[in-house]
Parts: structure tokens; C-alpha cells; sequence
């Protein structure tokens, strides 16, 4: 619509109601505010501070809500001023078009076509596939100015629930639009807990805590210093028969009392079709009717064909303005019936079903399509496989993938069908299937004779399309292949995927299973293994998952258990060992003592934060024992290098001088420089045993080589444990300042990724940083800290040791 033609309007209006007239500046705001401008560009404009700006704007709103005899504010203004000039008879027909008769008066070529001699009119559009939904923006902004924070978009399936709740939040001024796509089947649902940790670590660059709780308290801070709009899209697989949450996933209530909070800056909008009723939750429900006659009227004409208004309308009233529908019939009849609606409605108007069901609609178009193109009806069916959930798009090539009994020259002929039909989504190369078109494509796959050989072509097509994980999606795109396996209870198949290797971000040729979960994919990927570990008969896999398991425990805290895993990784791999004739099976023998000494050295650093430093010592030196001078001898240089620290540690200051020497020529030689990726966890190691030493330029050089890497490559581990070597060589040198920085700059970063021993061990240095100050209050303070921390992870020593500490201090 034309901004000045609403100018002009409004300069009638509001003198005749109120006496006032528009300033340059209030013309200025209004037509700025129209092309989607901010205050701050707006001032730049028209030459003024973004507040006076923002004053004026807001005295204009008041101004036009009193005219206007409803509430306008800056993002709501277009759509209402745009419903009341139409209203006023300035403009007739409800999206952007004029009917006018067919004569000789008319200018523009009158296409398309009316039954009746009218034609339609096009003026200017914004989006011609976002139509039919001033109103439903309009409901919405008012419950949103009403006091409303979650907002429930009821409806059965395809009257565009999602698209309205999209086009909502991506119209608004957010700092941030948070998605949630919920799984089409209730196995596949995410839990709460992963969602908020992948919206905290990915979308507001927070890094979520241990706990539930902890995670849910840094969303409602994030919540509360940003504007946030939140979409939980296709609730209802996540509800039982009576509208509450099924018992695996009670956890969304407590996420959503936090998103109903009326203090939080957060509007979340969620579309289901089933009522959320959980009476402890203040949502808002609105129920999404379907579109009207001028949508579908727009919507067949921005398409070219010539509509017959009648047959229009019955087919409008027999699918009740269903979104889907318009979009699934439009395609049909082009593609069927030579763009013909009346000779389609005579084939089909007597289908009693597809006048009240969209599946059955969606049934009957697949039906078609199995008769009329055999080959895409099958393609159609084999997409069912994907789950368009954790990467929610295929792209050509996942297509590809299941056309592999069709020459290729026909696959371009075959996608276009689909197309063509509205039974595929498509956007910039990105395939996906409508919620409804999926269930019923899956459906009749798994009761065909591809089921199985269609997931396994769509795990092989996950697979290959991952060569290097070098970013989070990467990471989700490779474990769509476990998936795939788990559908045709192919284990074995799901497990070799995990412990597959691959290259990633930080120069390592590691397991996906061992890089997902450093890329912060925890709960994933051990969900994923726990699952599968029992049921898989390999040795050769179990042992290796095993030893993933123990390096997930440990992260989490659960050194206990993390032990345990690894002793199950030895003892398999020894077992192994003896059945193996070295000279007859090279590679399986180098296979079994790599998953030995691997174990071996982790059950050392496992036992440092127990502070066992005995045992760690000699898990160490086992280590060299099997592996120096040998194919291993990279797990013996870090093996040295822990050994090191526990001497230090150990007070044998000679040995520890002798292995530390060793490792620091090793590492700065000029040659293994470029291995830093790979060695950045052990060269802080290094710097604080040279701490220990009492070497600290060695120590300070060994730290700020690991911090430059970890900054480079977002190691936050590395970065914060170096940090806290850093503030311990600052406090030896009495620089306090620069101490208390580093030390609170580490104990962010590790209680954002919930390190417990290692923020336990921050705390004690910050304790004793600040007892050199002589500040007893605030080093008795993170002495409990540290104790507490010790005591939620079960290491007795280490509660013993730093209790010692406070002894001194009291």
C-alpha cells in the first residue's frame, strides 16, 4: 500500500477529529516506520538525537490510538492503519487488490480472469505468500499488548500456524528469535534441558550449567536483559490425551512458567494442534481460523490461472480456507488439469473425506500421484524417512540419494513433480515435507518393501555429506546417520557411526562421538550410546564406546563412573589382545593397545582432580611403559608431560625438572609447533607444573601459548584453565590486580560449561590470592566454594587438602 496515500488520509482525519495536525517530524517517523526503520536510523534521517526521536514517536502513537479508537504502537502502526483506510472505503477488497468491472476504462490488461466479466487489479505487494493474516497479526499484537508472554496458536494441521507465528516474531524488533521445531513422532522429542542448553550455548552465546535448574536461572537473566521472541512450533506430539505433557517431558512446565514470567522481556508464541491445558501455566489460547475467500482468491490469481468464482468458493468452503489445502489443490490443478479448476472439481467434489480431513486430502493427492507419476510417488514416500528435526532441511542431494534405482537424466523431472504438486516444500535449494504429508509418506513406507534400504541410502547420504566437522551443524548432520540405523534396528551399523573419526576444528582426527561432545553436544550423543551399548555384540565398538562414555562421566563430574567405563575399555581390550596373533593382525592389535594406553592416561587425569596423585603417577608411567619409542608415542609425550605435574605435585622436584625439560624443548621445537591442536590441553599441564617449579617464565610462556590457541579456536576449557595459571604467576609476583582479574575471568568461563573440579580448583586459587591480600573474609568465602564444589564430585583428598588451607586461615 502506498504510505503517501495514508498520509494524505490521515491529514483529513485527524484535523477533523481532533484539531491537530501532523508535524514534518511525525510524516517523517510514519514514513520511516513504514519501510521498517529504527528510531536510531530514523534521527540519522532527519537530523535529530534517536530521544527526541523516540519522544515524538511515542506522543504520534498516542495521538493516532485516540483517532483511531484502538492501541498503535511503532510495530503495530502499519497493519493498522493499512485495516482502517480500508475500512474508510479508500481501498475495497482486503489484500492489496481492486475489483473492478471489465470495460474499455480499464488501463491494465484485466488478468486473471472472473466468472462474471470482473477482473482483479494487483497493486503493491509485500510478500505474496504471507496473505489472508492482517487480522491474525492484528489478534495477536493486542493479546501481546494485553499483558499475554505465551500465546498458543490452536488449529488442525496445514491452516499455517507456523508460517503466521514466523512472520510474527521475524516482524518485530527481537534482539533475538528463538525456534524450536518439536519432533513430528513423541520418540524423537527433544528434551527441555537440551533445548535451553542449545538455545543458551548457540543463540545467546551463554554456556548452560550442569543442572536443569542453573540452565533454566541463566535463560530468565538472558530474558530479562534482551528482547527475545520465542517459537515452539508442533506442541501437540509433546502432550498426552488430556492436553498435558506426557511423563518424559514434564520438564517444558518448568520452561514455561519462566517464559510466562510477566517481568521477562519475551513474547513466545507455540502452535499445536491440541489445547495446552496445564492448569499451574498462564498461556493465552487463540484459535487460528481459516482463510477467507479473497486469500485463496489471491493466492490462485498471484499464480496466473483463470478462476471460476463460483467453483473457487466451493472448494474454499468444502476445505474450510486450509491453508495446506490451497496450496496442494493450486499445484494439482496446474499440474493436472492444465490450471482447469472446474474439470477438477467435477473429478473430485464428490470425495467426502477430503472435505473435512486434511490427511485425507493429503492421502488422496498421494493417491494421484502414485497414478499419475509412479516414480515421484515413490520419491514422495522414501522422504518420509528423513526426521526434519535436528537439521530440518534436505538438500537436492538428499534427494538424490533415495532415486537411486531411476536414471539420473529423469531425477530433475521427478523433484519438479513434487514441486509442482505442493506435496514438497522447497526454499533456496532446502527440501522438507509438511508434517501431514511426511506421516502419511513414512506410513506407507514402512509398509513397503524399501523401508530398510531407504534409511540405509539416507544414513550413507548423512555420512558422506560430513567429511570435517568443523561447526555445530556439521556435528547434527553427521548424527542424522545414527538415526537412520536405530529405525531398522541396525546397531551395529549405529555404533561403528559414533566411533567413525573424522577431522574437525581443532586439527584432530577424532571419533564423532569424542567431537560432539566437545563441541558442547553432551547429553546427545550420550543418550545416543547408552541406548545402543547393550545391544551391540562388536568388542571392537563396545570397548571404544565405552572409553567415549568415561570421557562424558568425567566432563560431567561423575569421575566415578568415568573411571569405571575406562576400566571396562581396558579390561575389553586386553581380553581382545590375547585372542590376537600381533604379526597376523597388525591393525587390530594397534587398535586394541591405542584403546588401552588412551584409557590408561585418562583414568590418570581422571585420578589428578581426585587428587590420587599416587595412583595417577603410576597409571602415567604405565602409559610410557607400553607406548614410547612405539606407534603410541604420542600418548607417552602426554603421559610425560601429566607425569610431570603429579612429581611436582609429589614434591620430587628432580624428576619433575627432568620431564618438564624434556616436554619443553618437544613442544616449542619448531616442528611440532603446528601440532598445538591436538596438545593444547597438555601445554597448560606443562605451565602450571613449571609453576610448581617455580619457573615461571617457562610457566607464563606455556600459558599464553595455550590461551592463544584457545581463543583462536573457542576452547574454553584451555582458555579458562590457563587463565588460572596465568593469576597464580601474577599472585607469586605480588601483582594482585592483575591476579583477581584472571582468576574471575576463569571462574566465568568454567562455571558456564559446568567443570566442577576445575572450578573447584579456581575458587582455591582465588582464596589463596586473596588471603596474600590479607582479605580473610573473601578467602574463607571461596575456600567453602571450592570445598563444596569437592564435595558434590566425591574427592576426599581434595576436600582434605583445601580444608587444611582453611585452617590456616582461621
Amino acid at each position: 500500500m502506498d504510505d503517501e496515500a495514508v498520509l494524505v488520509w490521515l491529514d483529513t482525519v485527524i484535523p477533523s477529529k481532533t484539531g491537530e495536525q501532523l508535524s514534518e517530524l511525525d510524516k517523517i517517523i510514519l514514513q520511516q516506520v513504514w519501510l521498517g526503520r529504527k528510531y536510531l536510523e530514523i534521527a540519522d534521517f532527519y537530523g535529530c538525537t534517536e530521544g527526541h526521536a523516540k519522544d515524538v514517536g511515542s506522543k504520534l502513537w498516542k495521538l493516532l490510538s485516540k483517532v483511531m479508537r484502538q492501541k498503535i504502537t511503532k510495530s503495530n502502526c502499519r497493519r493498522v492503519l493499512e485495516k482502517c483506510f480500508r475500512k474508510a472505503g479508500t481501498i475495497s477488497g482486503l489484500f492489496d487488490y481492486q475489483i473492478t468491472s471489465h470495460d474499455s476504462s480499464v488501463e491494465i490488461p484485466p488478468t486473471p480472469l472472473l466468472e462474471g466479466g470482473l477482473c482483479l487489479k494487483e497493486t503493491k505487494q509485500e510478500n505474496i505468500n504471507f496473505i489472508g493474516r492482517n487480522d491474525a497479526i492484528d489478534r495477536i499484537d493486542n493479546l501481546v499488548n494485553l499483558g499475554s508472554k505465551v500465546i498458543v496458536i490452536q488449529g488442525e494441521g496445514g491452516l499455517g500456524k507456523t508460517t503466521l507465528a514466523q512472520q510474527y516474531l521475524h516482524s518485530q524488533e527481537f534482539d533475538v528469535v528463538l525456534e524450536l521445531l518439536m519432533a513430528k513422532e513423541t520418540q524423537n522429542i527433544t528434551s527441555a534441558q537440551r533445548v535451553v542448553e542449545e538455545w543458551l550455548k548457540y543463540d545467546l552465546a551463554q554456556e548452560p550449567g550442569l543442572e536443569f535448574g542453573v540452565t533454566l536461572g541463566r535463560l530468565k537473566r538472558q530474558l530479562h536483559s534482551k528482547r527475545i521472541g520465542i517459537l515452539i512450533d508442533n506442541l501437540e506430539p509433546a502432550l498426552d490425551g488430556k492436553g498435558r505433557f506426557i511423563v518424559l517431558h514434564r520438564n517444558y512446565i518448568e520452561l514455561l512458567r519462566i517464559l510466562t514470567d510477566a517481568r521477562i522481556q519475551c513474547t513466545t508464541l507455540i502452535t499445536s494442534r491440541d489445547r495446552l491445558c496445564e492448569p499451574e501455566l498462564n498461556v493465552t489460547h487463540y484459535r487460528l481460523p481459516g482463510l477467507d475467500e479473497i486469500a485463496w482468491l489471491q493466492y490462485f490469481s498471484n499464480r496466473g490461472m483463470a478462476i471460476a468464482l463460483p467453483t473457487l468458493q466451493k472448494i474454499h468452503h468444502a476445505y474450510g480456507g486450509n491453508a495446506k489445502a490451497m496450496g496442494i489443490l493450486c499445484g494439482s490443478i496446474q499440474e493436472d488439469f492444465d490450471g482447469d479448476m472446474i474439470a477438477y472439481w467435477q473429478e473430485n467434489h464428490a470425495d467426502p473425506l477430503a472435505v473435512t480431513d486434511l490427511k485425507n486430502l493429503a492421502a488422496s493427492q498421494i493417491n494421484r500421484l502414485q497414478k499419475l507419476d509412479s516414480q515421484a510417488y515413490r520419491l514422495l514416500c522414501r522422504l518420509g524417512c528423513y526426521r526434519y528435526q535436528d537439521v530440518s532441511t534436505v538438500t537436492t542431494s538428499g534427494l538424490l540419494s533415495l532415486l537411486w534405482d531411476v536414471a539420473p537424466e529423469q531425477h530433475h523431472q521427478i523433484i519438479a513433480s513434487l514441486k509442482n504438486r505442493s506435496l514438497i516444500e522447497c526454499c533456496k535449494g532446502e527440501y522438507w515435507l509438511h508434517p501431514i504429508i511426511r506421516a502419511e509418506a513414512i506410513s506407507r513406507l514402512r509398509n513397503s518393501e524399501n523401508w530398510e534400504i531407504t534409511n540405509h541410502k539416507a544414513a550413507e547420504f548423512w555420512t558422506d555429506s560430513v567429511q570435517t566437522i568443523e561447526s555445530f551443524q556439521d556435528a547434527l548432520q553427521a548424527l542424522e546417520a545414527y538415526y537412520h540405523y536405530i529405525e531398522i534396528n541396525q546397531f551395529e551399523l549405529a555404533g561403528k557411526l559414533i566411533i567413525k573419526s573424522r577431522n574437525n576444528q581443532w586439527g584432530q582426527f577424532l571419533p564423532l562421538g569424542s567431537t560432539l561432545y566437545r563441541m558442547g553436544l553432551i547429553q546427545p550423543i550420550l543418550d545416543a550410546i547408552i541406548y545402543i551399548i547393550n545391544r551391540i555384540e562388536d568388542n571392537t565398538k563396545v570397548s571404544e564406546l565405552y572409553n567415549i562414555l568415561g570421557d562424558l562421566y568425567w566432563i560431567g563430574g561423575k569421575v566415578e563412573a568415568a573411571i569405571a567405563y575406562q576400566e571396562k575399555t581396558i579390561d575389553l581390550a586386553k581380553q581382545s589382545l590375547d585372542l590376537i596373533n600381533k604379526q597376523e593382525n597388525k591393525q587390530t592389535f594397534y587398535y586394541y593397545r591405542m584403546l588401552e594406553v588412551d584409557s590408561l592416561l585418562s583414568i590418570g587425569l581422571y585420578k589428578i582432580d581426585l587428587w590420587e596423585l599416587s595412583e595417577s603417577a603410576d597409571l602415567f608411567q604405565q602409559v610410557i611403559n607400553l607406548a614410547q619409542n612405539t606407534a603410541y608415542h604420542p600418548w607417552a609425550e602426554k603421559a610425560a608431560v601429566c607425569l610431570s605435574l603429579v612429581n611436582s605435585y609429589l614434591e620430587q622436584y628432580s624428576s619433575a625438572y627432568l620431564l618438564a625439560d624434556e616436554c619443553y624443548k618437544s613442544i616449542t621445537a619448531e616442528q611440532t609447533i603446528e601440532k598445538t591442536g591436538r596438545f593444547a590441553y597438555f601445554i597448560q599441564i606443562l605451565g602450571q607444573t613449571y609453576i610448581n617449579l617455580a619457573d615461571l617464565d617457562k610457566a607464563k610462556e606455556m600459558f599464553l601459548m595455550a590461551l592463544k590457541f584457545a581463543e583462536e579456536s573457542h576452547y574454553t576449557q584451555v582458555k579458562a584453565k590457563s587463565l588460572n595459571g596465568l593469576a597464580e604467576i601474577y599472585r607469586r609476583q605480588q601483582e594482585f590486580e592483575s591476579a583477581l582479574k584472571n582468576h574471575l575471568a576463569a571462574i566465568e568461563l568454567l562455571d558456564k560449561i559446568g567443570a566442577k573440579c576445575d572450578l573447584a580448583e579456581a575458587y582455591f586459587q582465588l582464596s589463596l590470592t586473596y588471603q596474600g591480600m590479607e582479605n580473610e573474609v573473601e578467602s574463607r568465602v571461596n575456600i567453602d566454594k571450592a570445598i563444596r564444589l569437592f564435595s558434590e564430585i566425591e574427592a576426599p583428598k581434595q576436600v582434605g587438602k583445601v580444608s587444611e588451607q582453611r585452617t590456616v586461615i582461621n
